[in-house]
């Protein structure tokens, strides 16, 4: 394992954000990840896990304990099963499925970050999550001193939730298992209506897999959710707020106040999510509570192609990106009466 003192973690992540670790071990095997949790826990010392740290905010002041950066490989595909170890880059592996053919994960094309995050978040886009394919995940269980294999149901999937994410300090995953499938070369039928037109089909019309994932590519980069080092749009976490769900009551108060605020002929967005509960985008509240594409005149602004990703300008600290979030969800909660609630993980940080 490879190990470094007062270590910077800004570049460790998309952000571009953070102060430095007390220690920093980059980790290449299972054994070697397994046995510096094991390290750290007998010591009593604060563990931080990064991956490829796309969902991640530090605090300006860092991390004072062990940052363990999983950076192991491994990638098995037999059949139309895939097991991904927990350093394999996602966009990579995404890239291989089509080639070989298997749709389920198509969509989830250009998402940054590695394997072993796309559980615990439960990633998804464009109509699919990885729930759907997912059969196992391979865990160390700090709790139980074991590796472990948690099912699909025991992973407890939910919107950008999981048994992981629910947990935090219990699990440090290591492999993920997925089961695709082979439709002559076709994608997952299309479950995105943006997805569906970009491309000139109907929503639940299948298409070439390479077809699908270049326009989600394509699509994403429109939005500077595609990584590039010269754009600063893409110096973000992706979506920093995650979409509301709302019980029957929260959407008919929430309407009243769009109403009362923007007109009676103004709809918002609404997209079924179970009984007796309704899903609104989290982008639509921003802008019409006033927070425009580019808005802000720090170094940390609101992206210039997508109102729901914060972005460092290039000289911004953490606590300029917590101000600009934090007067976000003000705004739409003095708005539209709803809090919004931030996707990456805050270390040392909060709104």
């Amino acid at each position: 394992m490879l190990e470094l003192h007062d270590a910077p973690l800004a570049p460790l992540t998309t952000f571009r954000l953070g102060g430095p670790a007390t220690r920093l071990v980059t980790a290449t095997t299972d054994a070697e990840v397994i046995a510096a949790v094991r390290a750290a826990d007998a010591d009593g010392t604060p563990l931080l896990v990064i991956g490829g740290g796309s969902n991640l905010v530090i605090g300006d002041k860092g991390f004072d304990g062990t940052a363990l950066r999983i950076a192991t490989r491994g990638v098995e595909l037999t059949g139309t099963r895939l097991e991904l170890a927990a350093g394999e880059v996602w966009t990579d592996a995404v890239a291989r499925t089509v080639e070989a053919g298997l749709a389920g994960v198509e969509c989830l094309a250009g998402i940054p970050g590695s394997a072993g995050a796309t559980p615990i978040q439960n990633v998804g886009a464009y109509g699919q999550e990885v729930s759907s394919t997912i059969t196992e995940v391979i865990a160390y269980d700090r709790q139980a001193g074991e590796t472990v294999t948690l099912s699909n149901a025991e992973c407890a999937f939910s919107y950008r939730h999981s048994r992981f994410k629910g947990d935090p300090e219990r699990y440090v995953v290591l492999r993920v298992r997925f089961e695709l499938e082979d439709a002559g070369g076709l994608s997952a039928p299309l479950k995105y209506a943006e997805t569906a037109r970009a491309l000139g089909v109907e929503a639940g019309d299948r298409v070439p897999l390479a077809a699908a994932r270049e326009t989600v590519l394509k699509l994403r980069a429109g939005k500077g959710m595609v990584l590039d080092a010269e754009d600063h749009d893409t110096w973000s976490a992706g979506s920093f707020f995650t979409n509301p769900i709302l019980t029957d009551a929260g959407f008919a108060a929430f309407h009243a106040r769009v109403r009362e605020r923007l007109g009676e002929g103004v709809e918002p967005p609404s997209y079924p999510a179970g009984d007796g509960h309704t899903k609104t985008s989290a982008a639509w509240l921003i802008d019409k509570a006033g927070f425009t594409k580019g808005y802000g005149s720090g170094p940390a602004r609101i992206s210039t192609k997508h109102t729901l990703a914060l972005t460092n300008r290039g000289e911004a600290t953490t606590e300029d990106l917590l101000a600009l979030a934090r007067e976000v969800v003000a705004g739409v909660r003095d708005a539209f009466g709803i809090t919004l609630v931030n996707e990456p993980v805050m270390v040392g940080a909060g709104l």
